[in-house]
């Protein structure tokens, strides 16, 4: 799979900027009942995950004018999304069966709180009952989109 954006790297200067469309997708989908901090929170948490283990996702380090150096972001924008718990379980179901890289929060580990637990809370549920309250996803622009058919972008 190329994860290589189309880029026109080679522009005149006159010449309007191209956008960038990139052949990936980094998504997000939260369960629409959630509050705004745990909004938030399922977020960071679930791009954590793509960002470790697949590392194409992630650019290159910023530096300022002045020196100052900063860690890389991602590469490309995370879409957000929304749905009902069943627009979950869905996306869930089609991730897996795509085999495209996968994040999940479950309303379990907002009780826990370490890394440890969180992974006992998830590993003591069967996949088909996990309580799910956010999924990240990366994959192909097209395969990401039929993974969160029924969702719509978070407002």
């Amino acid at each position: 799979m190329n994860t290589e954006n189309t880029e026109n790297t080679e522009q005149r200067p006159d010449a309007p900027a191209e956008p960038v469309r990139f052949e990936t997708k980094i998504a997000v989908l939260l369960r629409a009942d959630l509050e705004p901090w745990q909004r938030l929170n399922v977020t960071a948490f679930l791009v954590s995950g793509l960002g470790s283990q697949v590392p194409e996702v992630i650019g290159d380090p910023y530096e300022d004018a002045d020196g100052a150096s900063y860690l890389p972001m991602f590469r490309q924008p995370v879409l957000v999304f929304e749905g009902t718990k069943e627009t979950l379980r869905e996306a869930h179901t089609r991730a897996l069966a795509r085999a495209l890289p996968c994040a999940v929060f479950t309303a379990d580990l907002f009780t826990t709180g370490n890394d440890r637990d969180n992974r006992a809370a998830v590993r003591a549920v069967r996949t088909a009952d996990l309580d799910l309250v956010g999924l990240a996803v990366y994959g192909p622009r097209n395969g990401v989109d039929k993974v969160l058919k029924g969702a719509r972008m978070h407002l």
